[in-house]
């Protein structure tokens, strides 16, 4: 589909800007977490601002992207922008935890719309070669987001008060809506079909059964609870798997991974929620254990990460552009990314920082370098009317990676802080200014026990990458096709040999 420079320059820059908002909704909050729990006085309630939000965006992903295939990427893209409007309108007035925590789910609902159809518009604008470009723009948002959001969500909460985090949407977002009125194109949905509610009733349970699993299984009280939590899961999948193997329009077409080119982009999308996104909550407190820093210092390392990530992301996207050629980038991406792990596996701890900050640099170099690339990939190997299913898959299969992982590492931390810490030091009250006001004895022991804790994190997290390099081998040779796509059953026709 053909768009005037104008046309497209408007539609490009709506996009970015409801990417970076919907983005920041996951770190510009984290910093004023603290104050909205004081204030609205409900402290033990604080997590599910962040987990309302994260399983909402993340349930929602296969159902909006069939969604977006029945009716049309334009309609779901602009009524997930005006729920998202709203919700952060609700969210400012909210009065309690409960209507935050309310307004924070529609957020995440709608987030997952917007996320989905600006990748999905792209698609149907570009060609497969000028689509990892484009797609390279709008996946900065992200990066972005984890470098500005946590200082921007501080400046906002202590000079104009926690509301404003969620208002400061509005101006933006009305802007946006008014570019995408214009720019965005009406794309044909094709034949009208019917809609799997089955499908998406089983995954929503099965998910969340999932998440709240994990979440439990560190805590003693709740193992219990985890465990009828891990059956209704699985039991849940198996139940997903079984309706998408029968019904005719599946949320996730099963069928898509008997095609190698989308089963190794699946593959390699996992792989970087899994082996990267999952520890990156983490590092900070890891080095301000392990290495003895500061907050402000720890945070060098994450913003490392996230800048070769960011800087990858971009150059990756403007090379395939340019050449169409895409195989070998991640390849070495995947490859960088283990080397990386492995070396952060085998550091000593308490060395100069900014050894690790150039290894994990050169780990987000590694991811950033397939990062949006592997979305075009997919995108370009299934049918247009199959477009925003392929890409929520995509999607989804990330978040789940990185929920999943998250929880996993967090609980393996948990529990192995707790069972080495001395003895003078409480695990549930252990923060680093307790353990830089105790002996120099002790803190060294703590930096052991981080280092020894972390170290095979990082190394089952290398061999999570060195799965990566396989999947990436196993992508198919060819070069992205510079014609526009016209036909919908086109499948695999913009990988040309």
């Amino acid at each position: 589909m053909s768009l005037s420079p104008l046309r497209f320059r408007l539609l490009i820059a709506s996009l970015l800007t409801v990417s970076i908002l919907g983005a920041l909704d996951h770190t510009i909050v984290a910093t004023s977490l603290a104050t909205i729990a004081g204030e609205l006085g409900a402290l033990g309630q604080m997590g599910w601002v962040v987990v309302g939000y994260t399983l909402a965006s993340t349930v929602l992903l296969p159902v909006l992207g069939k969604v977006g295939d029945l009716v049309g990427p334009r309609l779901v893209f602009l009524v997930s922008l005006v729920v998202f409007l709203v919700a952060s309108l609700a969210c400012g007035f909210a009065q309690d935890m409960t209507q935050l925590i309310v307004a924070r789910v529609a957020q995440g609902m709608s987030s997952a719309g917007l996320q989905l159809m600006s990748q999905t518009i792209v698609a149907h604008v570009t060609t497969p070669r000028e689509r990892p470009k484009v797609l390279s723009i709008i996946g900065a948002a992200f990066p972005v987001a984890i470098l500005v959001g946590p200082v921007l969500g501080g400046a906002i909460t202590d000079y104009w008060g926690w509301s404003w985090v969620f208002w400061i949407n509005i101006p933006f977002g009305v802007a946006a809506f008014a570019l995408a009125v214009f720019a965005i194109p009406h794309i044909d949905p094709g034949p009208r079909r019917r809609f799997d509610f089955a499908g998406a009733t089983a995954f929503t349970v099965a998910f969340v059964a999932l998440v709240l699993a994990v979440s439990w299984i560190g805590d003693p009280a709740a193992a219990s609870a985890a465990l009828v939590a891990f059956v209704v899961a699985a039991i849940g999948f198996a139940a997903f798997f079984v309706i998408e193997l029968r019904v005719p329009e599946p949320i996730v077409p099963l069928r898509f991974f008997a095609d190698r080119t989308i089963a190794a982009g699946v593959a390699l999308s996992a792989i970087i929620g899994i082996g990267l996104f999952s520890v990156t909550a983490y590092l900070p407190t890891y080095f301000q254990m392990a290495y003895r820093t500061t907050a402000t210092v720890s945070g060098l390392v994450p913003i490392a990460t996230v800048f070769g990530m960011l800087v990858s992301n971009l150059a990756t996207g403007w090379l395939v552009s340019r050449t169409g050629h895409y195989r070998v980038y991640p390849i070495v991406g995947t490859t960088l990314g283990a080397a990386g792990l492995l070396t952060m596996a085998l550091l000593p701890e308490g060395g100069a920082l900014w050894v690790p900050m150039v290894v994990m640099g050169i780990v987000g170099v590694g991811t950033g370098s397939f990062m949006s690339l592997v979305i075009a990939i997919v995108q370009g190997a299934v049918p247009r009317n199959e477009t925003g299913t392929i890409t929520a898959t995509v999607n989804l299969v990330r978040q789940m990676g990185s929920t999943v992982a998250t929880a996993v590492i967090g609980g393996v931390i948990g529990v192995g802080v707790a069972a080495g810490l001395p003895s003078i030091l409480d695990a549930s009250t252990l923060t680093p200014q307790a353990v830089r006001a105790s002996s120099p004895a002790v803190q060294e022991q703590v930096a052991q026990l981080y280092g020894d804790v972390l170290s095979p994190v990082f190394a089952a997290l290398a061999v999570v990458y060195a799965l990566g390099i396989v999947a990436a081998v196993l992508l198919p040779k060819g070069q992205l096709s510079d014609e526009v796509e016209t036909a919908p059953e086109a499948a695999s026709e913009s990988l040309t040999a």
